[in-house]
């Protein structure tokens, strides 16, 4: 175990969970084009909106048909949106496994107060049986990758290709670093700041021509506030999905992510995304496999996250901590890393069990996470070189 310092260093040591790593290369110099000071809804504005929509279908390969929208309030905005607008016409399964799923089934039973509603759950680090969900007749809303637990979702077969229901699917740190089944799923939900290295506030609503159907021939029994309200008069406001937003949105921000939108088509597009994200998890695979005292939060290896790796300490003399005191540990590793200037904001997440949370999304360079390995073991070795003097 390291006990010395490495000479190597990240050249970015940006590894945070959201907001994420800018695109390798990234100036303020890429939103010189952007129209400040200019209304969104001027020619220029709504240009720089709808090539923003054009270039998400091309880069995420999003199937005609199916609208995509720029929605307020990041993610947590887009899934609300899609929860508070479309569910009550049937029973729902809430499938969670983390802290955000964790969060949409309180939306649900606790705030909507729908009452005909399975949720299937499963601890931190395993999926839950997905055998059990009802994709055939009843709504079902789950994340495709739990950002807090490092698990995924390894595909979309569990889902009824004739199902009667609709699919609505937190994708914030999937999109853009994992393929997503579009023919499986009716709402889908993300944020720039993920896997793209965007800026925050700015969600994304793809809706599938079944989830549209359902926007115009449903209508909740609860009031929607104006930001939740997809159509008029029982149809959909279709301008929401060319860019005429409904609220005012950042037109650097909308320019950063058109430049970030830009290098991915540069790199490959989507398959170019997802194997930038595969290559620096096998680093970190790599040095799992080699170091006894580390090992992912992920039970099954084919479950696991290629852009939020969730890692927890095997070591004996930290599990035979208490709960606050292997927080303490883990809390204690981050910060030397921090310290040390090697890797930022890698602490787990408040709510997920004690560890570390290393961003591996395709912004990220596979260099910089070989860099930072050695040293987690060197902080690692740190920190537990204090249990031994405190003993």
């Amino acid at each position: 175990m390291a006990t010395t310092a490495p000479n190597a260093r990240p050249r970015v040591n940006t590894f945070s969970s959201g907001p994420c790593a800018k695109r390798p290369g990234w100036s303020l110099k890429a939103l010189a084009d952007a129209p400040l000071g200019r209304s969104h809804r001027a020619k220029i504005g709504k240009a720089k909106l709808k090539l923003a929509i054009d270039l998400t279908r091309e880069v995420l390969q999003v199937p005609p048909g199916y609208r995509i929208g720029i929605v307020p309030a990041s993610d947590t905005g887009a899934v609300e949106m899609a929860l508070w607008s479309m569910l009550g016409a049937r029973g729902i399964d809430m499938v969670a496994w983390e802290s955000f799923g964790e969060g949409w089934v309180t939306d649900v039973v606790k705030q909507l107060k729908l009452t005909d509603v399975r949720t299937i759950t499963a601890p931190y680090g395993e999926l839950p049986n997905l055998k059990k969900v009802d994709t055939k007749t009843r709504d079902v809303v789950f994340t495709w990758n739990g950002t807090t637990s490092g698990v995924r979702v390894p595909n979309a077969d569990w889902i009824a290709d004739d199902r009667e229901g609709l699919t609505i699917c937190d994708a914030t740190s999937a999109a853009f670093a994992q393929r997503l089944e579009w023919n499986k799923l009716d709402v889908v939900t993300f944020s720039w700041q993920k896997v793209l290295g965007g800026e925050a506030a700015h969600g994304m609503l793809i809706l599938s021509p079944r989830a549209v159907e359902r926007l115009e021939t449903y209508k909740p029994a609860w009031p929607l506030p104006k930001i939740f309200r997809m159509t008029k008069g029982g149809k959909l406001i279709e301008g929401i999905f060319e860019g005429e937003t409904i609220n005012t949105p950042s037109m650097l921000c909308v320019e950063d992510y058109i430049d970030a939108l830009k290098w991915a088509q540069k790199v490959g597009g989507l398959d170019g995304l997802v194997k930038r994200a595969d290559a620096n998890t096998r680093v970190i695979a790599k040095f799992v496999k080699e170091n006894d005292w580390i090992d992912f939060l992920a039970v099954k290896p084919k479950t696991r996250s290629n852009t939020s790796v969730c890692l927890k300490f095997t070591d004996p003399a930290v599990t035979a901590l208490s709960a606050d005191a292997q927080a303490a540990f883990a809390k204690g590793v981050a910060a030397t890393l921090e310290k040390e200037g090697v890797g930022l904001d890698l602490g787990h997440y408040r709510d997920a069990p004690p560890g570390l949370r290393i961003w591996c999304g395709a912004t990220v360079q596979a260099r910089d996470v070989k860099a930072l390995m050695p040293w987690v073991a060197y902080a690692f070795a740190a920190e537990k070189a204090k249990l031994k003097k405190a003993a």
